[in-house]
């Protein structure tokens, strides 16, 4: 029986395949994620929501689900919020007025109808270019608001 010639790439396949040592797998543990369950849900009107008031300028209403807050600011024109950053995602959704903020160097006003996404640790201020309501979306919730021990907000004017 003649013997059949393997071209040289297949030889080299073969000898790579002989020259590898066998590698032991290790059983890769996926990460529990905990997931509180509401007893029920929530059906609310922000009139029956506490309005804080933060300051002169600055009013608040927020809402916390099993993983996410919703906030309700309602800013007088000229309310300052300070520069700052939090570990939360941000997403503000301007219903009425205008709010400038200052982001990674950039002014971007953000008017009546529009939406800015602020990604985790980022710093950023804002000011009410007229009387603006907005409504923000944090993931998690922030604790430094449930907790009260949010005074760069509560001393602004």
């Amino acid at each position: 029986m003649a013997k059949m010639k393997r071209s040289k790439a297949s030889r080299t396949k073969a000898s790579a395949k002989k020259a590898r040592p066998a590698v032991k797998r290790k059983a890769v543990k996926k990460p529990v994620v905990k997931i509180s369950k509401r007893k029920s849900h929530q059906y609310l009107s922000w009139a029956g929501v506490e309005l804080e008031e933060m300051n002169p300028l600055l009013q608040r209403q927020w809402i916390v689900g099993d993983r996410v807050m919703l906030a309700r600011l309602i800013m007088k024109k000229g309310c300052m919020v300070p520069m700052h950053s939090h570990h939360n995602e941000q997403v503000t959704h301007i219903l009425e007025g205008a709010l400038k903020f200052c982001i990674e160097g950039k002014e971007i006003v953000v008017r009546k109808g529009e939406v800015l996404t602020i990604p985790p640790h980022v710093p950023h201020s804002a000011e009410a270019m007229e009387d603006t309501i907005d409504l923000d979306v944090f993931d998690p919730p922030r604790e430094d608001w449930i907790n009260k021990t949010d005074q760069y907000l509560r001393a602004v004017k």
